[in-house]
């Protein structure tokens, strides 16, 4: 994996073969960033990353200027790899080992944007309870996003948050607004 742009640029992370990751891809992760930087300025962001496994997106956002950031992810070998890299690469990340679920029942945080990358084989209804957690009044700001990474499989245009999809070979990049 690597860092596309931002003071890390073109900078190879190589994580762990051992950690149960499935990276988003640069092209993907390009594209997104691609949206994103059009939509926000990154540096102003209070980010939340959800199912942060390697750190990939953490590190991009960290790379490109933002400084309030949240990795959360339940394995202790993924949670231990962010950590690490962002104190080695001298990234501004707050890592927190935890159950997803667990950690959004507790945290009082809102967010400017939650990015959530969860496991593909997660079920419909686990899926839809994370969007309407994540797209809460008390999670998400009135112009914040919540984005959900997931298979082509998965339809969510009948979500009444949903804003747009994007397909990007496998992978789909759902966009939420505020629960209205």
């Amino acid at each position: 994996m690597r860092i596309i742009s931002g003071t890390h640029k073109g900078r190879r992370i190589k994580a762990p073969q051992k950690l149960p990751v499935r990276p988003t891809t640069d092209r993907a992760k390009e594209a997104l960033f691609n949206i994103l930087q059009n939509q926000y300025f990154l540096p102003d962001l209070k980010v939340l990353d959800l199912f942060a496994g390697t750190g990939n997106i953490s590190f991009e956002f960290a790379s490109r200027g933002t400084t309030d950031l949240i990795a959360v992810d339940a394995h202790p070998g993924c949670a231990a790899f962010i950590r690490t890299t962002a104190e080695n690469l001298d990234l501004p990340i707050a890592t927190v080992k935890s159950d997803v679920f667990s950690y959004l029942e507790r945290s009082t945080g809102i967010f400017d944007l939650i990015f959530a990358d969860p496991p593909y084989d997660f079920s419909e209804e686990q899926l839809l309870e994370l969007i309407d957690l994540c797209t809460a009044p008390d999670r998400l700001k009135p112009e914040g996003s919540f984005i959900l990474e997931h298979t082509k499989e998965k339809d969510f245009s009948g979500h009444p948050s949903l804003s747009e999809s994007r397909k990007y070979g496998g992978s789909v990049f759902s966009f939420f607004e505020l629960k209205k």
